[in-house]
């Protein structure tokens, strides 16, 4: 049976020769730091389960330090820039067909693998398919553009040696708010927040909720993170339980409050620092100052959809 298991050993590879690949790029002057650092995470996916919880914490760290103290470097792929000028120039528009091929695959292997129970653990089902679409883009991608599996992985490491340690910045965030969770934070928020929500205003409570959910993920850098915080706070004991409000809706709608504050932090990587980075922007900010005026109406919006929807 297909699961999470394979889905490692498949990113893990891939990390593997992210790391011989910089170390082989004389181009780099910190070659060295870039192959230690994707080398670290290749071995987190392909025996993290081996070394246990101490030394998964030392790898961590070993990253974090040769992040913190400006290890990492930008190598080069195999082609120029001009080389790929020219190629995007030949190829127009199509090449975004390629990258829609990932989402189309892990929707449809969603909804499909669900049928087939002994070929694809079901609860993984999202996660194999989305490994899959990768694999049928990258294959698609070399007949299209006539290239090879090599060049692929080199300009594979290029882009990620442009986005940096923020490429892996979201999942550390979603693992530091289990352990938040774990530690009881959402307890102490809930313990603070109430000396500060007026005793019986269902208005104020939202709010707090809705605004809550925003800034802790501007915090986070994750919606995902910060939900079990906020939902064990202010969802679960004041919306749900004193107030009755409709489960579903508080929590579905305080996700679309979190992800508003993702519109509107640094801290979010994949969505705000990484196409920043990829497309050279001299402003790393750009992104997150463009999303600021849709973000605040839209949280606004969330907010009432919560006092009004949840609480018959």
């Amino acid at each position: 049976m297909i699961g999470l298991a394979q889905v490692y050993l498949f990113a893990g590879l891939v990390f593997a020769a992210f790391a011989v690949l910089s170390l082989r790029d004389a181009s780099n002057p910190k070659r060295l730091a870039n192959a230690g650092f994707w080398g670290l995470l290749a071995l987190s996916m392909l025996a993290g389960d081996r070394l246990g919880d101490f030394g998964n914490g030392l790898l961590v760290l070993a990253l974090v330090a040769i992040a913190g103290l400006g290890g990492l470097g930008r190598g080069q792929g195999s082609t120029s820039a001009e080389d790929r000028a020219v190629a995007a120039q030949r190829h127009g528009n199509r090449l975004f067909l390629l990258a829609l091929v990932i989402p189309a695959v892990a929707l449809a292997g969603t909804l499909l693998f669900k049928y087939l129970p002994a070929l694809v653990d079901g609860k993984q089902a999202t996660l194999v398919s989305l490994a899959l679409g990768v694999l049928i883009a990258l294959a698609l991608g070399m007949a299209v553009l006539r290239t090879t599996p090599v060049v692929a992985m080199q300009e594979g490491r290029r882009l990620v040696d442009a986005v940096g340690w923020a490429g892996i910045l979201p999942q550390m965030l979603a693992s530091l708010g289990a352990v938040f969770a774990l530690a009881g934070v959402g307890n102490v928020v809930g313990s603070m927040m109430a000396g500060v929500i007026p005793q019986g205003s269902l208005l104020a409570a939202v709010i707090a909720y809705g605004l809550g959910m925003a800034l802790f993920t501007m915090a986070m850098g994750n919606a995902f993170a910060a939900f079990p915080v906020i939902a064990a706070a202010i969802g679960l004991p004041v919306l749900i339980h004193q107030y009755h409000g409709d489960p579903a809706i508080v929590a579905a709608i305080g996700m679309l409050a979190g992800f508003c504050g993702t519109l509107m932090t640094p801290m979010a990587a994949n969505f705000n620092m990484v196409p920043a980075a990829l497309l050279e922007l001299r402003d790393r900010n750009a992104v997150v100052k463009a999303q600021v005026g849709t973000a605040l109406p839209l949280l606004a919006i969330n907010i009432a959809l919560i006092y009004f929807l949840a609480f018959p």
